[in-house]
Formats: structure tokens, sequence, C-alpha cells
């Protein structure tokens, strides 16, 4: 069974940093685009970042300099490093991999990760 875990989310006080982790696990192939998604309450889920598997990356203007997405591909893992958290960063984090399986091409998501930006 393929799946993305995330972990790393938490309480923290503005101007502080948070290290997301995203694990994809089970009969994976190939593993392209990763990235990292948000979505507050009240508003839809928005694109925070992502990574190709060549290692270029496109962030959202509201986290350009001070978030910074990475992978290593040997542990299927994604990587979203926070700095300088603001309040509006709130939200519940998902992990998304476009994912080569037995079973073709396919996009996953992880369960979620809250991150809470408060003093």
């Amino acid at each position: 069974q393929v799946q993305l875990v995330e972990s790393g989310g938490g309480l923290v006080q503005p101007g502080g940093s948070l290290r997301l982790s995203c694990a994809a696990s089970g009969s994976i192939l190939s593993i392209n685009v990763m990235g990292w998604y948000r979505q507050a309450p009240g508003k839809q889920r928005e694109l925070v970042a992502f990574i190709t598997s060549g290692g270029s990356t496109n962030y959202a203007d509201s986290v350009k300099g001070r978030f910074t997405i990475s992978r290593d591909n040997a542990k299927k893992m994604a990587y979203l490093e926070m700095n300088i958290l603001k309040p509006d960063d709130t939200a519940v984090y998902y992990c998304h991999a476009d994912l080569g399986t037995g079973r073709g091409r396919y996009d996953y998501w992880g369960q979620g990760t809250q991150v809470t930006v408060s003093s």
C-alpha cells in the first residue's frame, strides 16, 4: 500500500521555525514531483512549494525567502524548512507526491500535519 506520512508539525511562536517531513512508502517505482500544500480554516487548500525529480523548486509568493523545500530520493523523503513563521502560516500542511507504482502513475496525499503559529 503506497502512502505518504507527514511529521514535524506543532505550535511555534511568531518568528520561529519548524521542519516538516514527508515519508513515502510502499511499492513505489518512481517519485516525480513532490510538494507541500496547506489549508487554513475556512480557506481553500493552496500550494506552498513543490520540487521536481531534478531538484527544480517553486514557491508561493507568500513563503518565498522563508520556506525551503528539499527531497532525498534515496530515502523517499521530502522536507519543508519553515523559518520566520507568521500567524498567517497557521494551517494543516499536506504532503503531495506524483508517484509511479506497479499500477501506474498517481497522485498521493498525506493525512496532514497541523502547524500553529501563535504567541
